[in-house]
């Protein structure tokens, strides 16, 4: 039982080392604004990381006739967003803060509705459109945040977030036109 909280305490302190590093921070950022900006995109990962997991699932169990091509087009969206995963981590990291990186902590932060189904290809798509858009409106509540920070690094981040969202959104819409 000793062995178990000095595991725990252990945890603790090294998750305290890197949450307030012995090096202070000093970007041009202030703490203030570097928290807030983290916990922002910690929601935009936790959205991006949540249609990662809904585009590869979608990827592994889409039937039908347009088969090919959307098992080919969902694996070329899943792997941009494994990309994209990465950079936001990263981002929160270079701002200080600890990524969140658990299933438990994006059902917590993502606003995306998990699958308790296996729809059909055009559901999937409606329901991928629904989720770029979800990941768009993300993505925008963070800019006024970065704009007040004078935070260049993360807008640019975002821009190129709501660019990939906002094609790859348009071009799913674009398969459900009759």
């Amino acid at each position: 039982m000793a062995k178990k909280s000095s595991r725990k305490s252990t945890s603790a302190t090294a998750l305290r080392s890197v949450s307030k590093p012995e090096i202070g921070i000093n970007i041009g950022i202030n703490e203030k604004d570097r928290l807030t900006l983290a916990e922002g995109l910690s929601h935009l990962l936790a959205d991006t990381y949540t249609l990662y997991l809904k585009t590869h699932y979608y990827h592994w169990n889409v039937t039908g006739p347009m088969f090919q091509t959307l098992h080919l087009m969902f694996e070329t969206q899943y792997n941009e967003l494994a990309l994209a995963v990465d950079a936001i981590a990263e981002r929160i990291r270079s701002l200080g803060s600890v990524a969140p990186g658990t299933y438990s902590a994006y059902a917590k932060l993502s606003k995306i509705e998990e699958d308790n189904d296996v729809p059909s290809a055009r559901e999937m798509i409606a329901r991928l459109v629904q989720a770029h858009e979800t990941v768009l409106r993300t993505a925008r509540s963070v800019f006024p945040i970065a704009d007040q920070a004078v935070d260049e690094a993360t807008a640019d981040l975002l821009t190129q977030r709501l660019q990939v969202h906002e094609k790859t959104a348009w071009m799913l819409r674009s398969l459900l036109a009759e």
